[in-house]
């Protein structure tokens, strides 16, 4: 549990129209004057008052708002950044960190009911469907003869508002004629599986490897090109065998994976 402290901080008028609450630190407390500044700002996080993915102020502005140097500030803003409370974007400032999504041991549902069942907002944005012959690694991957035709779905996939990672599925266009011509909006693909061609999903094997993401995709992902981001591919299958491949580039910053280990007896 994090307690908050009493540091006898001295509030000043707010910023006109602005409802920013200005607190000075007291220099007479046995705390450092930089623990002061970051629990408080650890609590303007934490109430809501700044906001996930929302810039904090300024250095120059956090200097007046708590009457403190540029060196305590900017110690303040190193020990939450480490924290994982706030992130550094070169060019733009410093912003509150963004939810992140754990992976780990879970159920096989489609990403719009993976979020919901965390309390998110998730949303598929398609960026492109067409028909091509798959390449060796995809028709390896789902049994396909190599130059068999696929429908590729590429979809950036977005939570609460901010884009996680870009996902490209790959599903054989033998067994899913017309695909292609459907509007899939930004509903679930398992469940037009389901409802047009009777196929569910009943397993699924997963690997993750760490990989920068590409010029390409930074901007629609909204990092900068060379970040780090997990690699995912995945292979689906229902009771007849693999039918969907899927390659994802996640966000580093907003994804990460946890795994449970237990000793053999």
């Amino acid at each position: 549990m994090i307690g908050y402290y009493n540091f006898s901080m001295e509030p000043t008028a707010a910023q006109p129209g602005g409802g920013t609450r200005y607190l000075v630190v007291s220099r007479s407390s046995p705390l450092p004057l930089y623990h002061q500044v970051e629990v408080d700002m650890r609590q303007r996080i934490e109430s809501g008052e700044w906001q996930r993915g929302e810039q904090i102020p300024t250095e120059a502005e956090l200097c007046t708002i708590y009457g403190a140097s540029r060196i305590t500030i900017r110690e303040a803003v190193r020990r939450l950044t480490e924290e994982g409370l706030l992130v550094r974007r070169r060019g733009s400032g410093t912003f509150v960190r963004e939810a992140r999504i754990t992976a780990g041991a879970r159920g096989l549902t489609s990403f719009t009911e993976e979020m919901a069942a965390r309390g998110l907002r998730g949303e598929s944005r398609i960026l492109s469907v067409d028909v091509r012959a798959c390449s060796p690694p995809v028709s390896d991957r789902l049994g396909l003869v190599p130059g068999a035709e696929v429908i590729t779905i590429r979809r950036l996939r977005v939570v609460d508002g901010s884009p996680m990672g870009i996902q490209r599925a790959c599903l054989p266009a033998e067994r899913f004629p017309g695909l292609d011509k459907i509007d899939l909006g930004a509903g679930s693909l398992y469940a037009v599986l389901a409802d047009l061609y009777g196929v569910v999903p009943a397993e699924a094997e997963e690997t993750f490897e760490v990989a920068p993401v590409r010029a390409a995709d930074a901007r629609l992902l909204q990092v900068g090109a060379g970040s780090c981001a997990f690699r995912v591919e995945r292979v689906t299958f229902d009771d007849r065998g693999a039918f969907e491949y899927v390659m994802s580039i996640m966000r580093g910053d907003r994804y990460q994976v946890r795994i449970g280990l237990r000793r053999q007896q």
